[in-house]
């Protein structure tokens, strides 16, 4: 066993078996296993209460943890042993400390007991519990992410440095896997990257302030870690796309694509609504007299939609059925599944570009109504964004204003699905705009852009 002042080269220079010990902080070493393994930092002392056969204070060993793999660096491991080296000038036991720590809750337990108070936890912003679908996000998040990486780890051992290698653990893909599920031929491909790691830090950041309301720890290691940005999504259809997406609904309806698919993915681009709102839609959420959808739990909570004439046109030209949603499955009572798969086809007839989601059709429908001048509060109302402050709160789903907008941008939206210019398909929004007329017709898109004419 060496005595040298741990550097970068004495530890990269330790053969299997050997340690070295730290000449700075008396008890702290270096050791490393096997070959090829990692080289764990160690804190060697004698026992305050424990006494070996002769009476003698019992030597025990500490582990503090790894050498380059993020989890401690050389200044790090002496911090460590200096505090244990306190904590015995204290009468303190640094061992029976550590075997008190793993009888603690771990963070898959606090993870667990999480889960199990969310349906009485209401969200700060919305006073409301978490969405169905917003909690199963939760749960995959834990399972697949956190409890891999952290769920061992004593509840109050964890640190800022924890949280942050744990972020760039996940960014890189540690957690990555493919896996069967029950369902036949079913997999489950979990992905990591940027975005997740951001997203699942921002949950543990929620679990731990939960765990401080909760008495189970006294501070949050999540406040003051640096996450990575969060990459919106600002894609948005060119002219020449939506003349694309006009020509591939055609093309898929032709083809014989599922039929249902295609009204629902036009009343998305008509609309600006999320996937959820359109295939959730029931027949008895439409107020067709005034134009208005009451779209229930979404995830603003309940929504009151304007509905342009060209919208409305698209909902009432679907069948009635016994089936109680607008956009139905072939089994009876569900809503319409499978739509992002049928989407991808339409794309494809389309020609469009693999990253034109079904996203992409709200977020150009809300570009389009800020293009026309529109304000927050309006294309907020159009979309159903969660609107706070006096503006918002006054912007009715029926005024008469948000109607007529709804209407000028289907207008504008429908002549850019025929190929019409922007300069055309913007006159023609503005035409309706000064005349204050609704659009009216059918759901072909060259025969509702040629009425805007």
């Amino acid at each position: 066993m060496a005595e040298s002042r741990l550097n970068e080269r004495a530890l990269k220079a330790l053969k299997a078996g050997e340690t070295v010990w730290d000449t700075e902080v008396r008890g702290l070493g270096g050791r490393l296993r096997v070959d090829g393994g990692d080289v764990q930092f160690i804190f060697k002392f004698r026992s305050p209460v424990e006494r070996d056969a002769t009476g003698r204070r019992r030597q025990r060993f500490l582990t503090i943890g790894r050498w380059g793999r993020g989890d401690y660096g050389i200044d790090d491991a002496r911090k460590a042993a200096t505090a244990h080296r306190d904590a015995l000038r204290q009468g303190r036991d640094p061992a029976g400390e550590r075997d008190a720590r793993k009888a603690m809750m771990t963070v898959a337990q606090l993870c667990d007991a999480y889960l199990a108070a969310l349906p009485t936890l209401l969200l700060r912003r919305a006073r409301r519990p978490k969405k169905d679908s917003t909690v199963a996000s939760d749960k995959g998040r834990i399972e697949r992410h956190i409890k891999p990486l952290l769920g061992s780890l004593p509840v109050d051992a964890v640190t800022r440095k924890h949280i942050v290698a744990f972020m760039h653990d996940v960014a890189a893909g540690a957690t990555a896997k493919r896996e069967k599920l029950d369902k036949k031929r079913a997999l489950s491909n979990v992905r990591g990257g940027k975005g997740v790691a951001t997203r699942t830090v921002g949950l543990l950041g929620g679990i731990f302030t939960w765990a401080i309301a909760e008495g189970i720890r006294s501070d949050n290691p999540v406040r003051g870690v640096t996450r990575f940005a969060d990459q919106r999504r600002e894609r948005r259809l060119s002219d020449e796309e939506y003349s694309q997406l006009g020509k591939g609904l055609d093309i898929a309806a032709a083809d014989g694509v599922n039929a249902t698919g295609i009204a629902a993915a036009r009343l998305l681009t008509l609309s600006g609504w999320r996937m959820s709102d359109a295939t959730n839609l029931r027949r008895t959420n439409i107020d067709a007299a005034r134009r208005i959808a009451l779209l229930r739990d979404t995830k603003s909570g309940d929504s009151h939609r304007p509905l342009a004439q060209a919208a409305l046109a698209v909902i009432e030209n679907q069948p009635k059925t016994s089936n109680p949603y607008v956009f139905p499955a072939r089994v009876e009572s569900k809503p319409l599944q499978g739509l992002p798969r049928m989407w991808e086809t339409i794309r494809a007839k389309a020609g469009l570009p693999d990253d034109v989601t079904l996203h992409v059709l709200r977020h150009s429908f809300a570009s389009l109504a800020s293009d026309l001048g529109y304000s927050d509060a309006v294309i907020g109302a159009l979309i159903g964004h969660k609107r706070e402050g006096i503006t918002a709160r006054y912007t009715h789903a029926d005024d008469a204003v948000v109607l007529r907008a709804a209407d000028e941008v289907a207008r504008v939206t429908l002549a850019l699905m025929a190929g019409r210019s922007r300069d055309e398909a913007t006159q023609a929004g503005i035409e309706l705009r000064a005349h204050g007329n609704a659009v009216s017709g059918g759901i072909s898109p060259a025969a509702l852009a040629s009425q805007s004419a």
